[in-house]
This record gives C-alpha cells, structure tokens and sequence, in this order.
C-alpha cells in the first residue's frame, strides 16, 4: 500500500520537483500552494506531511497549530532558516523534524522514510495496563486514567511513548529528543523540558501521580511499578 504525502509550499518549481521525485519512489502525492488550501487537503489524512514555514495568508507555522487536532501524522517544516526559537515553537506547536532548504533530495527522503518507518512500529503495539488506573493504547495512541482519556499533543505522547517503553531507564533531555524527534542534532533541553511540564500538569489535573521522575542533573525516567 502507498503512503500519501501531502507536499504544501508555495514555490511551484520546488513542488513540482518534490512531487516527481516522490512519485518516482512510489509515494501517492497531494500538493498545496497556500495555507488554506492545506489546511483542507490535510483533512484527507495523508500519511505524513511536508509544510513550508514562509508562505503568504497562512504560514505553516499557523496552519500546523490549526491541523495538529484532527491530524496525527508526522509534519515535517520546511524552512529557508531553522534558529533555535524558530524550532521550539514549531516543535511545541507539534511539528516532527525541520528541513532546511537548499536540501539533498535523498537526504530529503531519507527523512521521510524514517518517519514513515516510526510511525508503522508505533501502529504494532498493543494496549498496556500500568496499574489500576493507569493504561496506554499504543495503537490509538491514547493515554486512559482511571477510565477517563487524557488528551495530549502528538510530541507528549511520543515522549510517554518513549519512557514507559522502558520503565527505570534514564533517557537523557538531548536523548528524548533525538529519538522523540527524530532530528540528527544536539537536543534542545528547554523543548523537552516543557513537553514534560506538560505531561505531568495532565496527569496532575486527571488525579494520577507523577509516572514521569525527573533524576537530577541526568534526564527522566518512567517510574517502575
């Protein structure tokens, strides 16, 4: 089965090339040229999506923040410039991995693939009881509190995901980010730090414990059981 990408920049040639070469490697192709019109065509719910930062009328930053609650797949930004600020937001707003132009096309597809790939292993775990109250369903990626559903963004789950796969394991702040994120890069504390200040206000607000411990000066861990 083919996955759908939906390709949305407002430079026609550089659309126009990505779609050939995804084609090419037998992905199915959706393509926007502005932020309203991406906003509609992400309500297809294509596989993942590649979204340019700096377009007119809506910016993908905005049109990130706008798709993040009905869609759950991977968004990759697509940016002339990737500043530190410039990724906390973005990544807060729930964007996956940054992709700064000029770029390899192989490179490119690289990245797309590995998410693709993550995306497939998280889709194969079943739903596990913690204790009493607490459970996860990998597969709806959906976190359950005493019966109740907790909401959380897509980069807060990935982050529980990540720890309770492992309970006990320390994983450091530059290590939850690098394989939360998927970026080939040092990690960006301050990002991870509030995912999990976030994390830990929800649990607090449904009247669970703290399962994510911080251990200090060395990152986080799941609490074990």
């Amino acid at each position: 089965m083919q996955d759908t990408l939906l390709i949305v920049d407002d430079e026609e040639d550089i659309v126009s090339t990505l779609k050939d070469y995804f084609q090419y490697n037998n992905y199915c192709v959706m393509s926007a040229s502005n932020g309203q019109e991406a906003i509609e065509k992400a309500a297809k719910q294509p596989d993942l999506i590649l979204l340019d930062i700096n377009m007119p009328d809506v910016d993908g930053l905005s049109v990130c923040a706008r798709i993040r609650d009905f869609v759950s797949c991977p968004i990759l930004f697509l940016t002339a410039r990737a500043e530190e600020g410039d990724k906390i937001k973005g990544f807060g707003l729930g964007g996956d991995d940054y992709i700064v132009k000029p770029f390899s096309l192989g490179e490119l597809g690289a990245r797309v693939a590995a998410h693709l790939r993550r995306e497939r292993r998280r889709g194969e775990t079943p739903k596990v009881r913690f204790d009493d109250k607490l459970s996860i369903d990998y597969t709806e990626r959906s976190l359950y509190y005493d019966g109740s559903k907790i909401p959380l963004a897509k980069k807060e789950f990935d982050i529980i995901e990540l720890l309770s796969g492992r309970p006990g394991q320390i994983f450091s702040k530059e290590r939850i980010y690098e394989l939360a994120w998927g970026y080939d890069s040092e990690g960006e504390p301050s990002v991870v730090a509030e995912h999990i200040r976030r994390i830990r206000a929800k649990l607090a607000a449904a009247g669970a414990e703290t399962y994510v411990e911080t251990v200090w000066g060395v990152g986080y861990k799941w609490k074990r059981q």
